[in-house]
């Protein structure tokens, strides 16, 4: 436990990771609230698919807000985005309120966050490599999955419970004000770290006309460094075929296929959640000498296995103890990832190489819209069967091809 709560020393991660904390439980409560209020006015999965994929939107867009990050800071972006997020639960809040809420409305909301809210997470993990000294890092990365994953829980049965007691509006209150909390302490965390580590960074590119040269020296720097093209296909790959399963199709799978209702739903997201805060807190133990290539091509296999088996499982029991060991792997493959990417990025490139992995995640939206057009046609089973099934063969190529420089240990310091 002592080193485990080791990161917590650093005054800026005291800040950010309550701030984190506050930020994902507020995403949690959106998600299950308003997928769940798609789903019931629209009766469409297609629809429920949509919602899904507009979340992700911004995927495009990411690699540009990695060059703004860079140029002036994770911390800063962050306190921005978060206030946007704030802004626009207000505005969705007016609108509960005022009797004019409608599936269009959400939509459109929904798309305008999806803008930002994809970088969320890269940005996280950019200020704590900032942030923490090196041998902290899978520690400190580790703590920081806790908190998505445990904000999971909260926000889900939480989220269920405002919307079931007061309403679309109340619920919209508290989740506002939480965003509002997240973008103040987000504000306090440290930056003097991350200004002087990127003050070469700032004197070489303020001579620069476009950002998009920036961007380009990003693109370049992964194509050039075979571990970072690697984690990139992984992150592609994972978005496309296993995300889709255990985000944006549970609201369908909790109705139609275990015939509940958002209680029942936010037990299985509570569960998956439940098993990744465990697998974040395993990687918080994690010593820096650890061969985190070979543990995330493990975990990795392991979790898409656990897919297969949650496809065939046709009630809730089944699908909650099987989505809560699936979520002890994903969190020890997403951690191993992330650290690595982090270290092998290098302070220079850092913001770009975390905004190039995030569009990555737009396979995300496209495997969310393609599964909504499979399941009305081969049903869920087959449709989930098929995803995880593809995700299993083509990390075992991924791991293959890179296989120099996934499986053997990558350096425990960071590239400069």
């Amino acid at each position: 436990m002592k080193s485990a709560l080791a990161p917590f020393r650093a005054r800026s991660y005291r800040f950010q990771w309550p701030a984190d904390l506050l930020t994902s439980w507020a995403l949690e409560m959106e998600f299950l609230i308003l997928g769940w209020y798609v789903l019931v006015e629209t009766g469409s999965v297609v629809l429920l698919t949509l919602f899904g994929a507009l979340q992700h939107g911004g995927t495009l867009i990411a690699p540009i807000l990695g060059v703004v990050s860079d140029r002036i800071g994770p911390r800063n972006l962050l306190t921005g985005m978060r206030m946007i997020y704030a802004s626009l639960a207000t505005t969705l809040m007016v609108f509960a309120f005022a009797g004019a809420l409608s599936p269009v409305v959400v939509l459109v909301l929904v798309f305008l966050m999806g803008l930002v809210r994809p970088s969320d997470l890269g940005l996280r993990a950019a200020l704590i490599a900032d942030t923490m000294p090196p041998e902290q890092l899978t520690g400190a990365m580790g703590m920081s999955r806790i908190t998505s994953d445990s904000a999971r829980i909260a926000g889900a049965l939480t989220g269920a419970g405002l919307f079931a007691l007061l309403g679309m509006g109340a619920a919209y209150v508290v989740i506002a004000s939480l965003y509002a909390l997240s973008a103040f302490l987000t504000s306090q965390a440290d930056s003097a770290h991350s200004k002087s580590a990127t003050a070469p960074v700032v004197a070489t590119v303020t001579g620069r006309v476009s950002a998009w040269t920036d961007l380009r020296d990003g693109v370049i720097h992964i194509w050039n460094t075979p571990s970072l093209m690697a984690i990139v296909w992984l992150v592609l790959l994972f978005n496309l075929t296993a995300f889709p399963l255990t985000n944006g199709l549970l609201p369908y799978v909790a109705r139609d296929i275990y015939r509940v209702d958002q209680t029942g739903l936010s037990y299985l997201i509570a569960s998956i959640a439940f098993g990744a805060m465990l697998g974040g807190m395993l990687m918080s133990r994690v010593g820096a000498g650890t061969q985190l290539p070979r543990m995330l091509i493990a975990s990795a296999i392991a979790w898409h296995v656990l897919l297969l088996f949650f496809a065939q499982m046709g009630s809730l029991p089944g699908g909650i103890i099987t989505l809560l060991i699936a979520g002890v792997f994903q969190s020890l493959t997403i951690v191993s990832l992330t650290v690595i990417l982090v270290r092998e990025a290098g302070q220079r490139f850092r913001g770009r190489v975390m905004g190039v992995r995030m569009m990555a995640i737009y396979s995300l939206p496209v495997g969310l819209l393609v599964a909504g057009a499979l399941i009305e046609r081969i049903g869920f089973a087959a449709t989930a069967t098929l995803y995880a099934a593809v995700g299993l063969v083509f990390t075992g190529i991924i791991a293959l091809r890179w296989r120099e420089h996934m499986w053997p240990a990558v350096r425990p310091t960071p590239a400069e």
